[in-house]
């Protein structure tokens, strides 16, 4: 919560009540770094359930995104207006999957063994861009109120089929929305929370679910107690009552 930084953030992973009973680790993996005051990246990953590395497969595809997207970000003038964001994300996607396929040999492992989702966003005053691979989603806020998805959740061909990073064509079929506005608030979410957040199956934000979390970033002054809150509302039995899955939540508010 540095006050020089813009974007004030809290983020959370928690492992689900499923995957606490049969003793695995959380599968899902966030990330954010603020660029500069006024420009902010951010990573959600989700790994697959049934990959015994997909711990290993969601983090590696948040720690090289946001690398991709760091040491492109920081080689412009981000005030320039011609800048295609969109191949930013691209970029950081095609690399994230390149060093998961990487990791596969060097552990010497099948490559569905580190399944992974994976949604990325760019933050500055003036514009949100995003892409995303599989299911969670991206809802922003702008200043008059109006709450508008950005991303939602993506199956596959079959009912409650998910489509990972490396899945056939994921790169070719990911989402990717350029949102020109000013956002006020963020958040970025695994699957596990899109049952309380979005109205399915049209994914479009339910203003209950976000309205309380985004006043709590926007007035938090300690990092820290914030974090512990936030692990705690998604503990919760609100939100454990309604989902057993792993649970990320990044929540971002933009003070001017």
């Amino acid at each position: 919560m540095n006050s020089i930084d813009h974007w004030q953030v809290v983020s959370a992973s928690v492992t689900g009540k499923s995957h606490e009973k049969q003793n695995l680790p959380c599968q899902d993996a966030q990330g954010y770094k603020h660029l500069s005051d006024s420009c902010l990246i951010f990573a959600v990953a989700d790994g697959a359930g049934s990959a015994k590395l997909a711990d290993l497969g969601a983090n590696i595809a948040v720690k090289i995104a946001l690398f991709t997207l760091e040491k492109q970000i920081n080689s412009v003038d981000i005030n320039v207006k011609n800048i295609v964001w969109e191949d930013y994300l691209k970029e950081a996607l095609n690399q994230a999957l390149s060093a998961i396929q990487t990791e596969s040999v060097t552990q010497e492992t099948e490559l569905r063994e580190l399944a992974t989702t994976l949604i990325l966003g760019i933050a500055t005053p003036e514009l949100v861009a995003v892409a995303q691979v599989g299911d969670g989603a991206i809802v922003v806020e702008d200043k008059t109120g109006n709450i508008q998805e950005l991303t939602i959740p993506a199956s596959g061909e079959y009912l409650n089929e998910t489509i990972f990073l490396i899945s056939p064509n994921a790169l070719e079929t990911a989402q990717i929305n350029l949102w020109s506005g000013q956002p006020k608030y963020l958040a970025a979410f695994s699957d596990g929370l899109q049952m309380l957040a979005l109205k399915m199956p049209e994914g479009k934000p339910h203003h209950p679910f976000f309205s309380p979390l985004f006043k709590f970033v926007e007035t938090i002054t300690d990092e820290i107690d914030a974090q512990e809150q936030l692990i705690g509302f998604l503990r919760s039995p609100r939100v454990t009552e309604r989902t057993d899955d792993d649970l990320t939540l990044i929540l971002a508010s933009f003070n001017p």
